[in-house]
């Protein structure tokens, strides 16, 4: 107990210095707000964002397609991973083509959807669907591969079916491969719809970021950034919590 409270003011003293440091380096070293504005621009800009820029509708639809766009991304990659895992023979065949897609830079797909789909929300969900589909397919995979055989091999003599094997094997072996893989996936959702919005976004924080550059208003870019990394970090402790209720059962390490 005195060790977490210990982390906990470590780690709001290390905040405080950050912001303090914010609010006064940029005018102490004389650079002009327009490269790095104070804590105190951002929060007055902050302001003028939310009255005048509609900033909640941009949140709401920023962090709308991040957990769209996580689900249904984290979803096929699973599924896919598992069936894969399933198939030697077709592990085999779409290997080749599932490491092309995963080597190809996935925010290069942007500009593409967009001249198929036009600007609207489209280009966005897909470049995070495809962003997000690698990591779990590849946790799952990996996890698929290392079952152990002999397990599986002492279910079958016990005639059970290649389902059950599945889902009482198979399955809970790979679980703790696919929240791993799914906390990596909700860092790079945001990756994702910020890429969207800003290469043909009209909503959301990675849209202002764009305007914002394009106005020279570096605070709203510093809101918009702070406020994408905050919808990260909570999708990310949400899973960190639905993790300690799944894998409840495997032992910690003590540090």
């Amino acid at each position: 107990m005195i060790r977490k409270h210990g982390i906990k003011l470590t780690s709001a003293t290390i905040l405080i210095l950050v912001l303090v440091a914010w609010q006064v380096l940029p005018t102490a070293l004389d650079v002009p707000r327009f490269i790095i504005p104070t804590l105190s621009d951002s929060v007055v800009e902050l302001k003028r964002m939310w009255t005048n820029e509609g900033l909640l509708g941009h949140i709401l639809s920023t962090a709308l397609y991040t957990v769209l766009g996580f689900v249904i991304g984290s979803l096929l990659g699973a599924v896919m991973g598992y069936l894969l895992g399933m198939s030697k023979f077709w592990e085999k065949v779409l290997s080749p083509y599932i490491l092309a897609l995963q080597i190809a830079p996935k925010v290069a797909f942007a500009p593409l959807f967009i001249m198929w789909f036009g600007y609207n929300s489209m280009p966005k969900l897909l470049v995070t669907v495809l962003i997000v589909f690698f990591p779990v397919l590849v946790n799952v995979l990996q996890a698929m591969r290392t079952v152990d055989r002999d397990l599986v091999n002492l279910a079958r003599a016990y005639s059970l079916t290649r389902l059950g094997v599945f889902w009482k094997i198979e399955v809970p072996s790979t679980v703790p491969n696919l929240m791993a893989g799914l906390r990596i996936a909700s860092t790079l959702a945001v990756i994702g719809v910020t890429v969207g919005e800003l290469v043909g976004g009209n909503t959301g924080l990675g849209y202002l970021i764009s305007y914002g550059g394009g106005q020279a208003n570096a605070a709203m870019v510093f809101n918009a950034i702070i406020l994408l990394t905050v919808i990260g970090f909570l999708l990310y402790v949400v899973l960190e919590r639905i993790e300690e209720r799944v894998l409840h059962y495997l032992p910690k390490s003590q540090h």
